[in-house]
């Protein structure tokens, strides 16, 4: 795995789904393609991918549909940004939600939204997210390194806070597991799953209530 892609350092125990990473606060800006454009974010070790759209990603944004103009979008597990940054280029009257509890991934969303001046774009904690927010769409690369566990409380806490309408859309390396989430989805989640794409690895999955 590159430098790039590496998720944590186990001599440090630096995790990018820890709150507060160890490594170096060290930020720079990136430039990335996103919504058809060019852009530069902020990032920083001790977040996942910090050197570029992670594959995986760039596997999601080519199949998920364009985002609903309106209502409230959730990226889950923001990392820096791209599937966060890429909802608001695209529907700039949406309000978007960036989630993690990467507190350093949060800052470096922030930022990155304050520069583009996507004033639309919330980068919080899990617990910021009002109750009564219902998500018209949301986006994933989800933490699988978590453990399964920790994988399945979390998308129990959000996928069905879909609105009726609403559709969420995973992507999941199919050698981590992408084939048994998606029966736990139906079978553990009651929720609608089916595959609308593969590719280098990837599974994207699409997920209703």
């Amino acid at each position: 795995m590159p430098p790039a892609e590496r998720p944590e350092d186990p001599a440090r125990g630096d995790h990018y789904f820890t709150a507060e990473p160890a490594s170096p606060d060290e930020r720079r800006l990136l430039t990335v393609r996103l919504a058809g454009r060019e852009v530069r974010a902020w990032t920083a070790p001790g977040v996942f991918s910090p050197g570029r759209v992670d594959l995986g990603t760039q596997v999601l944004l080519r199949e998920v549909p364009t985002p609903p103009a309106a209502g409230d979008l959730l990226d889950l597990g923001c990392g820096w940004g791209p599937l966060a940054l890429t909802m608001a280029l695209r529907s700039p009257g949406a309000r978007v939600w960036a989630v993690d509890v990467n507190l350093r991934a949060l800052d470096l969303v922030r930022r990155t939204a304050a520069d583009l001046g996507l004033a639309r774009l919330h980068a919080v904690a899990p617990d910021e997210v009002p109750d009564d927010v219902a998500f018209a769409a949301i986006w994933s690369n989800p933490p699988i390194r978590v453990g399964k566990e920790a994988l399945h409380a979390l998308l129990a806490r959000w996928l069905p806070r879909l609105a009726p309408d609403g559709a969420a859309h995973l992507v999941v390396q199919r050698n981590l597991g992408a084939d048994s989430l998606h029966r736990w989805l139906a079978t553990g989640l009651g929720m609608q799953a089916e595959r609308v794409g593969s590719a280098k690895g990837f599974r994207v999955l699409r997920v209703t209530r």
